[in-house]
């Protein structure tokens, strides 16, 4: 059965198989999230993602999760807000989806989100969290998997609770 729930947390502490990295095309850690998941997984991380040679934005890549308590990281990239009219939900949307599509390819049972895009790269978090939900929650009912929106602050926790309430 699966479930979906939102925590305020360090997502570089919770125990699951796999979180999800707010990445960057290069894959080579930067600041926010990922910055944390970089620095808490160690350098071998970072050489896992090299072999990658990057991910274009809306798709996901998966490593190891070294140091991490979870198995695996689940990079994500997500697109930088620019108005909204150049496919930014289409791409944000895909990132969700593409990192759920490893997450069963990898036989992941739980798995951690961080609210991708709405750092740096600008996305409006009530728009940005109602496409997360949405297509966690649509992806999510083709096989088992807990999901948990892991958020920053108390404000982000309370926008992902009540979309999560709401259906």
């Amino acid at each position: 059965m699966s479930t979906l729930r939102a925590v305020q947390a360090d997502i570089t502490t919770l125990a699951c198989d796999a979180i999800v990295n707010a990445a960057n095309t290069a894959l080579r850690g930067g600041g926010g999230v990922d910055g944390a998941i970089h620095r808490a997984a160690g350098p071998q991380l970072l050489q896992a993602c090299r072999r990658l040679g990057g991910c274009p934005t809306g798709q996901a890549r998966i490593t190891p999760g070294f140091e991490l308590p979870a198995r695996y990281v689940i990079h994500a990239v997500g697109p930088v807000w620019r108005g909204g009219g150049h496919g930014e939900a289409d791409l944000l949307a895909g990132c969700y989806a593409h990192a759920l599509v490893l997450a069963a390819e990898h036989d992941v049972r739980s798995i951690a989100f961080p609210s991708i895009s709405t750092g740096v790269y600008g996305y409006p978090l009530e728009d940005a969290a109602r496409i997360a939900v949405a297509t966690v929650r649509d992806a999510v009912g083709r096989y088992p998997v807990a999901c948990t929106f892991c958020c920053f602050s108390m404000h982000d926790l309370a926008v992902y609770r009540r979309l999560l309430d709401a259906a």
